[in-house]
């Protein structure tokens, strides 16, 4: 088909596309249609469809509207490609973590809150006396609506002299006041309190309480002659003798450091201290509601807004439902005909969020708390409703988190998204997905270097003569998969009185020394369970800690209230040694996070390049060879190795540092050389470069042995953190902790490992993770791909359903077991496969 007819016939055609690892390519694919892109995880798949194709589309729209507006938008870079024709309007629905913030909800990026506020606010029942209140007064993010108490945060916090003085038996030079700044700002009140007659060697218990509540809530703030080390004898002499101070010092009380430090301090570091000693309670006016009395007392079918954005949406579906047809009322026949019309609309767009899985999910769920997958799919229904024609979706592995009896609904809502006239262009692993495609780009044959190339476009059904392609060995397999004897556990592991979320005093048993994974609908409960409550009871009592906080990134004060940790071990505790926890969030938030510096090889490196003779004869220490460290970065660029150049409306441009042309070290620095290679050459090489060059270093050679083992051998060890999916970062933690040396007993817990990963990958990482059980380890994964399933010794199936409807171990046994389970819903999935080596969805 020449040029011409393809660009006239509906097809996108790409010109010389080069973004990150792709080679020149030139590809044309049809509109209005479900394109899928495919290949190893690495292989460009994203940089061709977000990359390229989505990032074209942007900048095109953007040219199109005022240069003032388009400061206002997140620009992505320009992208590396010659031509692309025929590309309609573009939507990106990425993978990525929930905004962060909590007061971010389902229904703020669903707006079914809009709605619902607004139907309080028209449709409401007020009570007697209650004037109006607009929809406003119904968000707890607003003046109007945000209880006056607790400023709509639904808690309040303090701080008590116990919270700031954990341990009263301590005197003041002894930091008593823990709450206080460490190292020297932490002297300075103290030797300020000297000088204002306070003795600071005398227990905290035993100083008048008038003396202490000065000391940790005065708002006055005295300056004062500071005599650095005098005690306080010496003090008063010295004041007697009118000597010199050392210099004047500011006093501040300890509740006022912590309140200021909190509210203004940009250092994470530093908040995160100071809250330590902040004390939450539920706010006692709105109940931990967050919206203020007059607000509360409207109701709506009997509830409250707050408790109805409380409900399961499934549930909120069936309350809405009586009121979407008409009611009679003839006092008030604008508030029915208002009712009905807010109804109706609720009703039809929770239909399409029930159709994609997430019924057992609530309004005033915070997004920190969803995964990337569901909050994809919660903006996906928003697109189904939404009516648009003509646009291109470019959607990120859609069916991540998603149970293959969801995956069927997923499929459901982008053939309506299709049969709206519009194009889908998806990156996707999972073969079910792969299988309802109108077209494949099927994109390799390798990872990094090895792959950005188009190794088959066109009709599913045409991949199987594309001898290079890795999908094509998984997508027309029809043998069963080697049947295996699974392991006997060595012990077991007995959790009781289970109750999170979901689950409700629920007992479950984990089998120790095998590989276990943990299966069941989206929502059914199996991320309580593993992530949350087996993670924190192993980790509380071993002392480790428990789970991260799902919000990590959140504002401290917005986050929920801890939990109570509700359930016990009863049984096999001894049995382990070691928790570890390898999830999928990011390494590091900042370009100067990396593969290197994260495993811990980069510091092997720097000691190799400060034990070469140029480095001694310098002086230089390992330091110098940091990026990091001022004595050996470059000036100008701070060791970020570019400028940022700000061209105000369009986007900003990264520049190479014109000083060290992108190699982050000063010149000096830059003349030491390691078998003739310099530290930012070394910097630059990819995983698989770096094993050959460093093969008689086994300091060097080990780390990144394990790093090739887990399919990581394609990246760079100075690739900045942030251009790493979640499922590298994943694999980098795993390969970090199979270099560490202990072995036996140690539980390992992964939630959905294969997210992001090829069945190509898939089968590596299998391999991985039953050498540590070999190596006397439990393994325990949260898992929906039934290519790990079939590969496990033991599976526990919770459901039956999501939400309220699911929360029980419907199953439990080896895979061929659970797989006859007539209860089940992975049952018949995990059964096609062991029979026919089919990979049902992810």
């Amino acid at each position: 088909m020449r040029d011409s007819d393809r660009a006239d016939g509906g097809y996108v055609r790409v010109r010389g596309a080069r973004e990150h690892n792709l080679k020149d390519v030139d590809l044309d694919i049809p509109r209005n249609a479900l394109v899928v892109f495919t290949g190893v995880s690495g292989s460009g798949k994203s940089s061709l469809a977000f990359g390229t194709l989505y990032a074209e589309a942007q900048r095109r729209y953007l040219e199109s509207v005022s240069p003032y507006a388009r400061r206002l938008f997140h620009q992505m870079p320009v992208p590396e490609v010659d031509e692309v024709d025929g590309l309609p309007p573009a939507v990106a629905l990425q993978q990525q973590r929930g905004t962060p913030t909590t007061r971010s909800s389902v229904g703020s990026v669903s707006t079914l809150s809009n709605s619902l506020r607004m139907l309080y606010s028209r449709a409401g029942d007020y009570p007697k006396g209650q004037e109006l209140l607009y929809a406003e007064s119904f968000s707890a993010n607003t003046p109007e609506g945000a209880c006056p108490t607790c400023s709509g945060l639904g808690r309040v916090y303090e701080v008590t002299e116990q919270s700031m003085v954990p341990d009263d038996t301590l005197t003041i030079r002894e930091r008593a006041v823990a709450a206080w700044p460490p190292a020297w700002h932490g002297q300075n009140l103290r030797d300020i309190l000297t000088t204002l007659g306070h003795d600071v060697d005398v227990p905290w218990r035993e100083l008048p309480k008038k003396t202490r509540d000065w000391i940790l809530f005065t708002e006055e703030t005295p300056t004062v002659p500071v005599y650095a080390g005098f005690d306080l004898a010496e003090v008063k002499a010295a004041l007697k003798r009118k000597e010199t101070p050392s210099y004047m010092g500011t006093f501040t009380g300890a509740r006022r450091y912590v309140l200021q430090t909190f509210a203004n301090t940009e250092s994470a570091a530093m908040k995160k201290r100071v809250a330590r000693y902040m004390v939450s309670t539920e706010c006692p006016l709105c109940r931990g509601k967050r919206l203020r009395p007059e607000s509360l007392s409207i109701t709506f079918a009997g509830y409250d807004i707050a408790d109805l954005s409380a409900l399961p949406l499934k549930r909120l579906a069936e309350v809405m439902k009586p009121y979407a047809t008409l009611q009679v009322n003839e006092d008030h026949p604008e508030k029915a005909i208002v009712t009905q019309r807010i109804a109706q609309d609720l009703c039809s767009r929770l239909q399409v969020l029930l159709a994609l899985g997430l019924g057992y999910l609530a309004l005033e769920r915070s997004t920190p708390t969803l995964s990337p997958g569901e909050l994809q799919r919660l903006r996906l229904a928003t697109q189904v409703r939404s009516n648009l024609f003509g646009v291109v979706y470019v959607l990120d592995e859609p069916s991540a988190g998603l149970h293959p009896a969801d995956t069927e609904a997923l499929l459901t809502a982008l053939a309506q998204l299709k049969a709206a006239g519009n194009s889908l262009f998806v990156v996707e692993h999972s073969l079910d997905v792969i299988r309802h495609a109108d077209w494949i780009v099927d994109v390799g044959p390798a990872a990094g270097e090895g792959g950005g190339q188009v190794l088959y476009s066109g009709a599913p059904e045409g991949l199987k003569k594309a001898k290079d392609s890795q999908t094509r060995r998984y997508l027309f397999v029809d043998t069963p998969p080697e049947p295996r004897t699974p392991r006997e556990p060595t012990g077991w592991l007995k959790l009781k009185g289970v109750t999170r979320n979901n689950l409700d005093r629920l007992d479950a048993a984990f089998p120790l020394g095998v590989f276990t994974s943990v299966t069941g609908v989206s929502g059914s409960g199996k991320s309580s369970l593993v992530s949350q409550v087996l993670v924190e009871l192993v980790g509380a009592a071993l002392g480790q800690g428990g789970a991260e906080a799902e919000t990590e990134e959140a504002d401290d004060l917005d986050k929920p209230a801890e939990r109570p940790l509700e359930g016990r071990i009863t049984q096999g505790l001894e049995r382990i040694r070691r928790l570890v926890r390898v999830d999928q969030k990011p390494i590091g938030r900042t370009p100067r996070s990396n593969l290197a510096t994260y495993t811990g090889l980069f510091d092997s490196v720097r000691k190799l390049f400060a034990a070469t003779k140029q480095a001694k004869a310098r002086k230089y220490d390992a330091g110098r060879f940091s990026f990091n460290v001022a004595k050996g970065r470059c000036e100008h660029c701070e060791g970020e190795g570019f400028v940022m150049v700000e061209l105000l409306f369009l986007p900003s441009v990264y520049a190479p540092c014109p000083t060290c042309h992108g190699a982050r070290y000063n010149a000096k620095t830059l003349e030491v050389t390691y078998k003739d290679r310099n530290i930012a050459e070394v910097l630059g090489m990819t995983v698989d470069a770096a094993h050959e060059f460093f093969s008689d270093e086994p300091t060097v050679c080990r780390p990144l042995e394990v790093l090739r083992d887990v399919g990581l051998g394609y990246l760079r060890l100075g690739q900045p953190a942030t251009e790493l999916s979640g499922g590298e970062a994943q694999r980098i933690k795993l390969a970090t902790e199979l270099q560490r040396a202990a072995r036996g007993n140690m539980l390992y817990v992964l939630d959905e490992p294969t997210t992001g990963l090829h069945p190509a990958d898939t089968e590596r990482l299998i391999r991985q993770l039953q050498q540590l059980v070999e190596a006397g380890n439990t393994v325990v994964v949260v898992e929906h791909d039934m290519r790990v399933v079939a590969a496990s010794d033991w599976v526990i199936d919770i459901g039956p359903g999501a939400g309220e409807e699911g929360g029980r171990i419907v199953a439990s046994g080896p895979p061929a077991d659970v797989a006859r389970s007539k209860e089940s819903r992975t049952a018949p999935y995990l059964r096609r496969f062991l029979q026919g080596g089919r990979d049902s969805a992810r």
